[in-house]
């Protein structure tokens, strides 16, 4: 076994680099300027100010345990949030979500096979099978 040539703090030193590099891609810089457009439209503003009342509302209901008001409010909110997915600058900023979130869980998924095909390579293991070092506990013939 060799010695361990990173420290932690390395490690986490490389993923802050690799944090700015991916605050700099394409998906990044669209999200942020859907964000920017999101923000500075009134009608869009003016229903998630609705939304957030009606939520309010929907919490005090539900304190007093007033069901029926709560049913019609929470109605209301489900009005509310599908008109608001309908304006195609919410579904723009939506869509710029789903692609960070993509990439964000691509290089997580990338950094997590690496270190396992690492660990197993490391040890001897057998990549296809998924294991690190021969068991002597399968008979193999």
């Amino acid at each position: 076994m060799s010695e361990a040539a990173y420290t932690k703090q390395d490690v986490l030193n490389k993923a802050k680099e690799l944090g700015r590099l991916i605050s700099k891609t394409e998906e990044v810089d669209f999200f942020k300027k859907a964000e920017t457009k999101i923000n500075q439209n009134l009608k869009v503003q003016e229903l998630i100010g609705k939304i957030k009342n009606k939520q309010k509302q929907a919490v005090n209901l539900q304190h007093y345990q007033k069901h029926e008001a709560l049913k019609q409010v929470e109605k209301e909110i489900e009005e509310l949030n599908q008109e608001i997915d309908e304006i195609p600058l919410v579904q723009e900023f939506k869509q710029s979500q789903t692609e960070v979130n993509h990439l964000l869980q691509l290089v997580s998924t990338t950094i997590s096979n690496t270190v396992t095909d690492e660990i197993i390579e490391s040890t001897g293991g057998d990549k296809l099978q998924g294991t690190t070092n021969k068991s002597p506990f399968i008979d193999i013939n």
